[in-house]
């Protein structure tokens, strides 16, 4: 397929800036064509206020009619067959079976979301019905559902070309609940988002959508990224990446005169706690798990585990001793582009006082416990393939250590027979400040399913009381509106007394199907 290098406004192509930039090949540092235009603000304000024309329709459509649009995304995302991970492998290097499988679950994904929309029941109907005769006073007719919030502005990752990038978990979420949104694309995979872009336009076109309910903005400076953020029609943001980048984008967007929210997933190490009878039990599956966690993706996961906590005894030493054997097996890997690379090689000049068990294709160190907690640095995130020992003297130091950890998106441990005593400590101390606790297993992979959590306490995300993957990520593009002493007739079908959607709402605080009998 041909790419244009343009801009996706309100369904047709943009191109009035004359700053550009190229994607790259990130295995040759080859230029790859065509050129990209950075956004002007023309075109950000176009974006911007056709999402907001377009939601005042399909912020009303029925579930069945956003359903339809998921679904014929997926469709055409499908269509695009070798040519979008062909593209993909060459921006990001990606493995054509690990894009593959991304591909599959982003249609996944968006399937899953429009079985959500089409079931209706995301919006939480509550319905306390009128009492005239009650005493002292009368109970006025109360309903509340969500609705969808707005424009969603959303900022694809480096990490998951297609996953969480233009027609990923953020923009499912939003479109699932109603609101449009417009995606400004990560510029390290330019073309990988302009051939799925183009999918979504078609969808929409297919589906007799408004135009505006999707548009692509280019850009690779910081305040092409500002700017869409601080744009008065833009009511959410959607952001997965740095901490540094994340922080912005909160910063700009609590600057605004009318604050809007921020839902960003930026910063994790993960750490792992392995206890003794699991070391003694498991020890060397432990290290073959944890070997293939840090260095999946070249250790450039969200979840990838960047510290591991054991306690002084002859069996660390000894998983110590095979870990690090197996971790000298794994092959040099290609990063994502050349400033991750770069980041990478300057977080790990900067460690200091500790002793390097390898450093080569992988990277791995150990320090003493005293040393991991009289420096913060060693607690701090590293994206790429480099995890961090820690050797505790006693569980109790174990568990000071513990208590130290700002916000993760998850934390793990290692336990059997005897260490379920101890480990359930942990599990009253890690639930604090992580969003997914594991036992026995390894935190890369996220399921995609209605159960899951991925976020966490600050840093890991801007707001923990949300996830970025799973059904309950829709949650976050919506709000509560209360109709109170409405006729039948103005109420949203969600709300009506006949339960025309036969959706399970809380009526008087029981959760029923049942139509309402009219007073």
């Amino acid at each position: 397929m041909t790419l244009h290098g343009k801009h996706l406004v309100g369904g047709t192509h943009a191109c009035s800036g004359s700053d550009t930039f190229h994607g790259v090949d990130a295995t040759t540092q080859a230029i790859l064509k065509p050129a990209f235009t950075e956004a002007t603000s023309r075109e950000i304000e176009a974006a911007a206020l056709g999402a907001e024309t377009a939601f005042r329709i399909f912020s009303h459509t029925n579930g069945e009619e956003r359903a339809a649009f998921l679904e014929a995304i997926a469709t055409e995302i499908e269509a695009l067959g070798d040519d979008l991970l062909q593209r993909g492998h060459q921006e990001t290097g990606l493995p054509l079976a690990r894009l593959t499988g991304e591909r599959g679950r982003t249609c996944a994904q968006l399937r899953l979301f429009a079985g959500v929309a089409r079931d209706g029941n995301w919006v939480d109907a509550r319905i306390d019905p009128a009492l005239p005769d009650r005493k002292p006073l009368p109970r006025p007719d109360v309903r509340r559902m969500l609705r969808p919030i707005g424009p969603v502005a959303v900022f694809g990752s480096s990490n998951f070309p297609l996953a969480f990038s233009v027609a990923g978990g953020d923009t499912a979420s939003a479109l699932a609940t109603g609101n449009t949104v417009v995606v400004k694309a990560h510029p390290a995979h330019p073309g990988t988002s302009e051939l799925v872009a183009e999918a979504i336009v078609k969808a929409a076109a297919h589906c007799k959508l408004p135009p505006g309910i999707f548009s692509l903005i280019h850009g690779r400076r910081p305040e092409t990224s500002i700017a869409l953020v601080r744009h008065p029609a833009i009511q959410a943001v959607g952001f997965t990446g740095s901490q540094k980048a994340g922080r912005a984008l909160f910063d700009a967007a609590c600057a605004r005169s009318r604050p809007i929210p921020v839902f960003a997933e930026m910063s994790s190490v993960n750490p792992v706690f392995v206890l003794p009878a699991a070391l003694r039990a498991s020890g060397a599956a432990i290290a073959e798990g944890l070997k293939n966690s840090f260095t999946l993706g070249v250790g450039q996961f969200c979840t990838k585990p960047g510290v591991v906590f054991g306690i002084a005894s002859p069996e660390w030493e000894a998983f110590i001793d095979t870990f690090v054997t197996r971790a000298k097996t794994v092959p040099a890997g290609t990063m994502l582009h050349a400033g991750i690379a770069t980041a990478f090689a300057s977080s790990l000049q900067e460690l200091d006082q500790v002793t390097w068990l390898e450093r080569g294709a992988v990277a791995v160190a150990r320090v003493t416990s005293a040393r991991f907690q009289s420096d913060p640095t060693l607690s701090q995130e590293r994206f790429g393939p480099f995890t961090l020992l820690v050797t505790a003297e006693s569980f109790e130091e174990m568990v000071s250590l513990a208590t130290g950890f700002e916000g993760q998106l998850t934390s793990t441990i290692h336990a059997t027979g005897s260490d379920m005593t101890p480990a359930a400590t942990l599990v009253r101390l890690l639930e604090r400040n992580a969003g997914r606790v594991l036992l026995n297993g390894f935190p890369t992979g996220v399921e995609v399913c209605h159960a899951m959590n991925h976020g966490g306490p600050y840093p890991a995300t801007t707001d923990s009381r949300f996830t970025s993957v799973g059904t309950a990520a829709l949650l976050r593009f919506t709000r509560p509106v209360c109709y109170q002493d409405f006729p039948d007739s103005l109420r949203p079908d969600a709300l009506k007394n006949a339960n025309p959607l036969g959706l399970l709402r809380l009526v008087d605080g029981r959760p029923t199907r049942d139509a309402i009998r009219s007073a």
